[in-house]
């Protein structure tokens, strides 16, 4: 499967995980305010069903009704309906409750098996109510059984249109969940795009500058087997050829393994307090003969006079790197310039030079592995492109950074912060 549509397939799957997470809290919260807003809008009405029911029925046993007296008419809430039925669900109050008796009570289902608790009853298939329905044993045991109802068609249709709108709103939402999931699952994939990207460019890179040194080796070495019997003096130039790429071939393989080692962090640090200005006296040592012979001039300027704790090898490494690139790239009598000092409770360490410079372009990108402004040129001076690459890495394990700039009015300019 390519790249492409594996990541595809992924971003798929990803946004596909996120919508259902987005689905799983929607559904969770729409039950939640449906619930909430059910139980809120008939609790009071529940309440007064009760309390109005349970008060009819203590009215009824202290009137004694069954003795020969009238039901009385009691006062309750007009939004409820008091309808008392005898055990064979017959209505002894029709008279009482009027024109409501005519209209719709014939349509009232009566259940006797539904006591002391509160159920829906839908009248004419348009009407809602709720209702609570209290049994009591009157003289010679007869059943009463108490119905009180009260009408919820004000609450039926707010839970509907609540209803509606959550509906509305969760499509909405839907939509927006998708846009989201799509735009999360890919800000997710985006780093993970960019190491795949960024491992295949370092993967093919490697390879290609593997290849390079081998192809000559394998070239010379089979130049050499096809005349066995020319003396080592003939083919000094071939064997100097096949020993330089040997060189650059263990150099690259060297710094592949930093660089592994670096990104699984294993690259370890020992640290110690270490009098910085006294370590880069000691490397820059050798490199001013160095430069000397080339006709080059390194100079030094070191102000920090503190002890920092520094890995001594590690920065050994930097400063070689560092101090490497310069004398390549610069001409005869051009300056090389090191100072330390102190900045922000910082040690500050610049390296400048007159040399070729470097544009802001190539500033950008000189620390990316494998990258060269000009690959002729470097891979001429023996450079791989991981040089500045394991730079970087070595400042940032010690919690500093590294930039490069152009050095005015000529040259580079390399500051180090740690």
């Amino acid at each position: 499967m390519s790249e492409q549509k594996l990541i595809k397939k992924q971003l798929i799957k990803n946004m596909f995980f996120t919508f259902i997470v987005f689905a799983i809290i929607l559904i969770f919260f729409d039950a939640i305010i449906y619930n909430q807003v059910s139980i809120s809008l008939y609790q009071s009405i529940d309440k007064e069903l009760t309390k109005t029911a349970k008060y009819y029925q203590n009215k009824i046993i202290y009137e004694d009704f069954i003795a020969g007296m009238a039901f009385v008419e009691i006062k309750i809430n007009p939004r409820l309906i008091c309808i008392i039925r005898n055990s064979d669900g017959d209505i002894l109050n029709s008279e009482n409750i009027g024109r409501f008796y005519n209209d719709y009570l014939s349509d009232i289902k009566f259940d006797k098996t539904k006591i002391d608790e509160i159920y829906a009853v839908k009248v004419q298939d348009n009407y809602n109510y709720r209702g609570i329905t209290l049994k009591y044993t009157g003289l010679e045991n007869q059943k009463i059984y108490i119905q009180l109802l009260a009408n919820v068609d004000g609450e039926v249709e707010t839970i509907n249109t609540m209803t509606h709108t959550l509906l509305i709103g969760n499509l909405i939402i839907i939509v927006v969940a998708i846009i989201s999931s799509y735009i999360l699952s890919k800000m997710t994939l985006k780093p993970i795009m960019d190491s795949w990207k960024k491992q295949t460019e370092f993967v093919q890179n490697a390879a290609h500058e593997l290849r390079t040194p081998l192809t000559i080796i394998q070239a010379k070495q089979e130049l050499l087997l096809q005349e066995p019997e020319s003396k080592i003096i003939d083919k000094s130039e071939d064997i100097n050829i096949i020993l330089k790429e040997t060189k650059r071939l263990t150099k690259l393989i060297k710094e592949l393994m930093i660089l592994a080692m670096a990104d699984s962090n294993e690259l370890k640090m020992k640290k110690e307090k270490t009098d910085i200005d006294k370590l880069i006296k000691e490397i820059v040592l050798p490199y001013k003969d160095y430069a000397e012979m080339q006709e080059k001039e390194i100079s030094t300027d070191l102000k920090f006079s503190k002890e920092i704790n520094i890995d001594p090898n590690k920065i050994n490494q930097l400063m070689i790197i560092i101090l490497d690139n310069a004398i390549k790239y610069t001409s005869e009598n051009d300056k090389i310039e090191i100072k330390t000092y102190s900045k922000e409770g910082k040690c500050v360490i610049e390296i400048s030079d007159t040399g070729i410079g470097i544009s802001k372009e190539a500033a950008k990108h000189v620390f990316d592995r494998f990258y060269r402004e000009d690959k002729a040129r470097s891979r001429e001076k023996g450079g791989t492109g991981l040089g500045l690459s394991i730079a970087h890495t070595i400042v940032k394990l010690h919690g500093g950074n590294i930039k490069i700039a152009p050095n005015e009015p000529k040259g580079t300019k390399v500051i180090i912060k740690i």
